[in-house]
């Protein structure tokens, strides 16, 4: 089996973990596995990768050695989930820094608008193994 997609995401963003359960259920071929930001297992992929633009309005997929940042990352995903989900790939016509301007935009408020946690959340232990960095 190949090794798995990692998606690196923000751990304390009520969003972002609402976005990794939105994924996981709909995720059947378990393809993907996740870790906050906040983990030295990501800080450490992240410099693998040398990867130099990454914050908190990060939301990172390393796919087959390759990075996607901002809304690749999120087409990318789309396009490998269960449903009509990949039809989201249309949005690729856009230019990516369009793209990536109403991403960051909606990154730099999503705390305001959803809340965030003072902790990365725990997932259950159903899925609990298809995380990584969690200490």
């Amino acid at each position: 089996m190949k090794e798995r997609d990692l998606i690196i995401y923000d751990g304390v963003c009520n969003f972002c973990n609402g976005a990794v359960a939105f994924i996981l259920k709909r995720d059947k071929m378990e393809r993907f596995i996740f870790s906050p930001m906040q983990s030295t297992y990501a800080q450490e992929v992240i410099e693998r990768y040398r990867v130099d633009t990454v914050g908190v309005d990060t939301f990172m997929l390393v796919k087959d050695g390759k990075v996607f940042l901002w809304s690749d990352a999120a087409l990318e995903i789309a396009k490998d989930l269960s449903g009509f989900w990949f039809l989201f790939g249309i949005f690729r016509v856009l230019p990516s820094s369009l793209r990536d301007l109403f991403y960051k935009t909606f990154a730099r408020n999503r705390i305001k608008l959803f809340g965030g946690t003072q902790h990365c959340q725990i997932p259950s232990k159903k899925v609990l193994k298809r995380f990584r960095g969690l200490e």
